[in-house]
């Protein structure tokens, strides 16, 4: 073995990654290279992973900052199609800020908003068929409004009271619908991805014409999940979207945490062989029009694809969270790329389908239509009111037929609650007496 003079060489020692700016720190983001409106070409949705590695690099744009749509991704949308998308956007804003109200006031224990990233969510769940399997992490509750899933029904599952169709087993916002292809949302990040995948190949087995969808954030793309579903869905062409929400933060990890300083997030597809791309996540067209590619690319057999969304998150990453702790407080307010929602509203205004008055008046309608429907939702009841699912419920669900054990625990429990009840009954009518 060859001995090596280590006297002239230096030290070793760890890059430990640092954002760019802290609380109290002036937000600054002129170095950031945001490419014009065009740069990125679209290629054919037939060409191969290896023909296309510069668009993990690139960054696909439609709007230009003063809301000018152009370029070969422009998906040439109708008016009536772009108004739905800005409907869609403001309406779960206004969810999301009654909801988090909500949470403040105690009605429920936990809420998380998807403020500055709706279109990350909302311009996909257009762009795909409405039978597209979707298997989403927590910010995608634009999907189900989207596809129709009544606000009610989610309000109720927030609160987790008695007509919540989970029946108070999932954490609130962890939705589920198996009527509008919507998977159960999982605390436990990324596991949502190897499933999309193998939900994908199942279908493409069945020869059926349905693609698979699947998010999650930046910061989970380092989970070992993540790994597995890019090597099963390149060896097996599973017709499937990858969609990383690169938001700039994990609960209070900046990206680079996550490896964002050496390469994209998009860059990460590469290695496997998979058909890989970034887009604006500010610009709803872009979205929109980069899913309808992908969609489309997984629908003729063409494989799967890896879209990553830079966006900013503009919230804390839940209610439990405080960004005021770990990042500059005029981050988002300087974020270069925007506000989706005022992006697509300038981009009506100048097309002339849109104005100021018909904005304040809609804004209006759907903060109505939303604080109505949580009066209905809270006399369901809320966080520690009552009115919440009957125990019994915790032995349901899980067995076709429940084993005799837990049918004779049920039994049991169900026996000495009655017995409870009873003594606790002639209690009170004996002092009333």
């Amino acid at each position: 073995m060859k001995k090596q003079n280590k006297q002239n060489l230096p030290r070793l020692h760890l890059h430990i990654p640092e954002p760019q700016f802290r609380p109290g720190d002036t937000a600054d983001f002129s170095n950031l290279e945001i490419e014009d409106v065009g740069v990125t070409g679209r290629p054919e949705e037939t060409i191969a992973p290896i023909d296309m590695q510069h668009m993990a690099t690139g960054l696909i744009r439609v709007l230009d900052m003063e809301g000018k749509a152009s370029g070969p991704w422009d998906p040439k949308l109708s008016t009536d199609i772009k108004l739905k998308m800005l409907r869609h956007i403001m309406k779960v804003r206004s969810f999301d800020d009654r909801m988090f109200r909500a949470q403040r006031q105690g009605k429920t224990s936990f809420y998380m908003k998807c403020t500055g990233e709706e279109a990350t969510s909302i311009a996909p769940a257009m762009a795909l068929a409405a039978d597209d399997m979707v298997f989403p992490s927590y910010r995608q509750q634009g999907i189900l409004l989207v596809r129709g899933y009544p606000m009610l029904d989610m309000m109720n599952q927030i609160y987790s009271n008695r007509e919540d169709s989970l029946k108070g087993r999932q954490l609130p916002i962890m939705y589920s619908s198996s009527d509008h292809s919507f998977f159960t949302i999982s605390g436990n990040l990324t596991t949502q991805y190897p499933q999309a995948v193998g939900w994908a190949m199942a279908s493409a087995a069945k020869q059926d014409s349905r693609i698979a969808a699947t998010w999650c954030g930046e910061g989970s793309t380092a989970e070992g999940d993540f790994h597995s579903a890019m090597t099963f869905a390149t060896v097996y062409n599973a017709p499937v979207i990858f969609n990383i929400v690169n938001n700039q933060w994990a609960i209070s990890s900046f990206s680079g945490i996550a490896g964002g300083e050496r390469a994209t997030f998009a860059a990460r597809g590469l290695g496997y062989g998979i058909a890989s791309i970034r887009v604006d996540g500010n610009d709803p067209l872009a979205v929109y029009a980069a899913t309808e590619w992908a969609a489309h690319r997984a629908r003729t057999n063409n494989g799967p694809t890896l879209i990553e969304h830079f966006t900013y998150r503009a919230e804390g990453h839940s209610t439990s969270d405080d960004p005021s702790s770990y990042r500059a407080a005029e981050e988002y307010a300087k974020w270069p790329l925007g506000d989706p929602l005022e992006r697509l509203k300038a981009h009506l205004i100048g097309e002339a389908t849109w104005d100021e008055d018909r904005h304040v008046a809609l804004k209006k309608a759907l903060d109505d239509e939303v604080k109505t429907t949580q009066k209905l939702a809270e006399k369901n009841g809320i966080l520690g009111h009552g009115m919440h699912q009957e125990f019994e419920t915790m032995f349901e669900d899980v067995f076709e037929e429940m084993p005799w054990h837990l049918q004779e625990q049920m039994d049991m429990s169900l026996a000495e609650k009655i017995s409870k009840f009873s003594t606790k009954n002639k209690e009170k009518m004996e002092r009333g007496s």
